[in-house]
């Protein structure tokens, strides 16, 4: 896929943005400004979804508007509101244990074929939004990932053309509510609170990221280092997820496969470490940046 660059060849993020009340697409340069995608040629899609879905095309197209864009085009990122670069996922597809001390601490064998489970797009919130705790949970824990981002339809796939399929990488945090988990054999009820699905704060392409596999990846709370590690370590690489997942279901432009968390999870702590109001959650991933979020009560 080409790649939207500014000048001296600086690595430029897509970003959903709120201003002025309306919902924009746009590219974030150098985590300094944002060009507004749509006011710099109105012919492009409105949405990230739409932007994903159109290809290379409407990529060269975005090349051209960021290189020509006016200065009225153009705001200081204080100017805008970051969103989820995908408000609405079709799919939020989530791998467990994909990272061999992230099973360990949990008691768990390397799983030989991909543990999946879904959020949905209730969960979906973007940087700097709070995570809800929920007042029927008490053990609320973070886990965070890298999240590939489907660029075009992918059914039936080989493992050796699929990040041909990849739109883009986005940081995710996979909160989930443990007493909840563990209520039954199947995750998912742990794993849908909403608010629980923090992502962003960008899209970045996936040729900026030609291997997904060299990223490192960390999370803190209050400046308390609580998971780091790099995502050579996934047991299933991106191209075996998306190769294995397009097997079973057909992945559309914009669908979101959270990779999995390393170790360090609160629930393995002693004692165990959960999130609590007034914690502020950073999650970082090298060359796509930095997601923080908020904990507050339930209103």
């Amino acid at each position: 896929m080409a790649c939207v660059h500014d000048k001296g060849d600086v690595t430029v993020k897509l970003v959903t943005f709120l201003r002025q009340n309306q919902l924009r697409l746009g590219v974030l340069q150098s985590d300094q400004t944002v060009v507004d995608l749509n006011q710099a040629d109105p012919r492009l899609p409105p949405d990230m979804i739409a932007f994903l879905a159109g290809g290379k095309t409407v990529l060269a197209r975005a090349n051209e508007a960021v290189a020509a864009a006016s200065a009225k085009a153009t705001y200081p990122l204080g100017e805008v509101t970051l969103k989820a670069p995908i408000l609405r996922p079709g799919k939020i597809i989530c791998i467990g244990m994909n990272y061999r001390d992230h099973a360990a601490e949990g008691g768990h064998p390397v799983p030989e074929y991909p543990a999946v489970f879904a959020k949905y797009a209730n969960c979906v919130i973007g940087p700097g939004e709070a995570i809800v705790h929920p007042g029927i949970s008490d053990k609320v824990d973070y886990e965070a990932e890298m999240a590939v981002v489907i660029g075009r339809t992918a059914k039936d796939v080989a493992e050796d053309e699929a990040l041909d399929y990849v739109g883009g990488y986005t940081c995710l945090n996979d909160v989930s509510a443990r007493d909840y988990q563990n209520l039954t054999s199947q995750w998912v009820i742990g794993k849908t609170f909403d608010t629980f699905a923090p992502m962003g704060p960008c899209l970045v392409t996936a040729d900026e990221i030609p291997d997904p596999q060299t990223l490192d990846i960390r999370l803190s709370i209050g400046g308390e280092l609580l998971q780091s590690s790099n995502t050579s370590n996934l047991v299933f690489t991106v191209q075996d997820l998306v190769a294995k997942l397009s097997a079973v279901m057909t992945l559309e432009p914009g669908d979101v496969i959270a990779t999995g968390t390393p170790g360090g999870v609160g629930f393995a702590r002693k004692p165990p470490r959960w999130l609590l109001p007034g914690d502020v959650v950073r999650l970082e991933i090298e060359r796509i940046g930095v997601l923080e979020n908020p904990i507050v009560s339930k209103a």
